[in-house]
């Protein structure tokens, strides 16, 4: 099995990653003919960052900003004051919006303690080493898939972010098939391993920023896939879904793919809209673990031979709540974050919306647990924050505070339903919810952007003029394109990793074996007791 692995790593290396390395180095000579056909002017790579920012990024500053090189020179030799401080402050600009996105995604990448604290305290003691493994691991595991190729399929071809510098507008090669006289972007095509022409401290920015939402996506389904999961199959899976299932879809809504463009190419809205990743991120690791939980089966003892199902409660409460209130702090570098701008002053409402949408998701968890069976539960609540959060993910720049508390607490109510459907119905084992939590909130929270978007902010999204608008504010075409978005990512995501799971457990087996289920997976998987301080004797601890 061993020499198998071996193997499976080496073509995996020799077949995917060898040639996009010669990809890398020849970057520019393969620009498809489209891209000759609409020249622009040429964007040199910043390595050092001596060289972006400028007057060119004070858009919007001033009514009498110079708009080109010929225009800023005249200003310069009338005005060679005017003509320093408008550099200047271009330039600050572009540093304030860098110093913001990083900051943003160093709290994304602290929510990766939050997942770690909140999957192990969530399941048996037995486990708690082998959980808290994947959780360190795929931190690494993703960033090395997604650094290879994930980042340049994701956002090699978005063209730009204008926040960032001149920079990002490197990643300029789509590639797109045309159908019904419409171009439909596919995947990009530039920053393989960041290298070549991409070697540009806006382009590294955006990778880092892009990264961490990426690892939250993979750590999802370590949560469903708990306590029976082989670790060598994980970090197979870990590669896998960095390097391409995220970052296709992700290329789709983000990276200036077909989603977006349907308000362009069909007048529906301005396109599939997610401001910070409810369907991005959260429903694609949500309907990644229904996947794997599908394919993994239960835990032995979850089903009792009539179908019902056991209570197997997770081993440390206080820890797994810890755990969801980190989370709820990185949130916020999560979705203010997502401006790419801490110019951009519309942070304020994110940051209260992502705030009110938490506390009502909880409330309502909590609430219907209360009344459903008479008395609160905790854990519930800790997830309803987490679904609130979730759910506003999406909409949390296009709407108002009351549509926030809205939102959350559809969130709180739908996470307890759908926790319960998927454990008896669908007899899928979720030892943390996150099936609920991030995939059915995932699309709730997409969907809720096509209600409730009130038209207050969005101008210029996807090309479109105008802000955008929901179904109650007017715009039944903006929810249409949000279902559209829902149904693409469950169909493609589940269809992809579904298959991937399959094959992959042909070849490098899922599941554990049986005694080492019962016994814990600590020291079989990882080598390392959590508790070896204390003796675990019985199975179900």
């Amino acid at each position: 099995m061993k020499r198998l692995l071996a193997l499976t790593i080496l073509a995996l290396f020799i077949g995917v990653w060898a040639p996009l390395a010669a990809m890398a180095g020849d970057q520019e000579a393969a620009a498809p003919a489209a891209a000759a056909e609409a020249p622009k002017a040429a964007i040199t790579p910043d390595p050092s960052g001596a060289n972006t920012g400028g007057v060119a990024d004070i858009y919007g500053a001033t009514a009498n900003a110079p708009k080109d090189e010929k225009e800023f020179n005249e200003l310069a030799k009338n005005e060679p004051l005017a003509a320093k401080v408008a550099d200047v402050a271009g330039r600050n600009r572009v540093a304030i919006n860098m110093v913001w996105t990083l900051i943003c995604g160093f709290l994304v990448m602290f929510m990766q303690a939050g997942f770690a604290l909140a999957e192990t305290g969530f399941t048996r003691a037995k486990n708690a080493g082998h959980t808290m493994a994947m959780n360190m691991m795929i931190y690494g595991i993703g960033m090395l898939g997604y650094w290879i190729c994930g980042y340049a399929l994701q956002m090699g071809g978005v063209g730009g972010a204008p926040t960032l510098g001149a920079g990002p507008g490197l990643l300029d090669n789509e590639f797109t098939i045309s159908l019904l006289g419409k171009d439909f972007g596919l995947f990009g095509l530039k920053g393989f391993f960041l290298s070549g022409g991409t070697y540009d401290v806006g382009v590294f920015t955006l990778f880092l920023f892009q990264m961490v939402f990426m690892d939250t996506t993979a750590t999802i389904p370590t949560g469903t896939m708990a306590e029976r999961w082989t670790f060598k199959s994980f970090v197979v899976y870990g590669f896998f879904i960095a390097m391409f299932t995220y970052p296709l879809y992700a290329n789709w809504v983000w990276g200036g793919g077909w989603l977006s463009q349907l308000g362009k190419n069909f007048g529906l809205g301005h396109g599939t809209l997610d401001f910070a990743g409810s369907s991005v991120v959260h429903m694609t690791g949500g309907v990644a673990a229904l996947a794997g939980g599908i394919v993994l089966g239960p835990r032995l003892g979850k089903y009792k031979a009539d179908g019902t199902p056991n209570a197997m409660p997770g081993h440390h409460i206080p820890m797994a709540v810890a755990g969801c209130f980190i989370l709820a702090f990185g949130w916020f570098g999560f979705n203010a974050g997502s401006t790419l701008a801490g110019s951009d002053l519309r942070i304020g409402v994110i940051a209260v919306n992502t705030m009110l949408a938490s506390a009502a998701g909880a409330f309502a968890a909590m609430t219907y647990m209360w009344l459903l069976y008479g008395k609160p539960d905790v854990s519930m609540a800790a997830n309803g924050l987490l679904a609130g959060l979730v759910a506003i993910t999406a909409p949390c720049a296009f709407v108002n505070s009351v549509s926030a508390v809205i939102i959350g607490t559809v969130a709180g109510v739908l996470l307890c339903v759908s926790v319960f459907f998927v454990e008896r119905t669908l007899k899928v084992d979720d030892p943390v919810g996150a099936i609920s939590v991030h995939g059915v909130n995932g699309a709730w929270g997409l969907l809720s952007l096509g209600l409730f978007a009130d038209g207050s902010y969005g101008d210029g999204l996807n090309t479109i003029t105008g802000p955008v608008s929901g179904l109650f504010y007017g715009d039944a075409s903006q929810f249409l394109a949000q279902v559209i978005g829902v149904l693409t990512n469950f169909t493609f995501v589940f269809v992809t990793m579904f298959v991937f799971f399959k094959v992959l457990d042909m070849i490098v087996p899922l599941r554990v074996k049986e005694e080492q289920e019962l016994e814990g997976l600590d020291q079989s998987e990882v080598a390392v007791l959590a508790y070896p301080d204390f003796s675990l004797k019985q199975s179900h601890r």
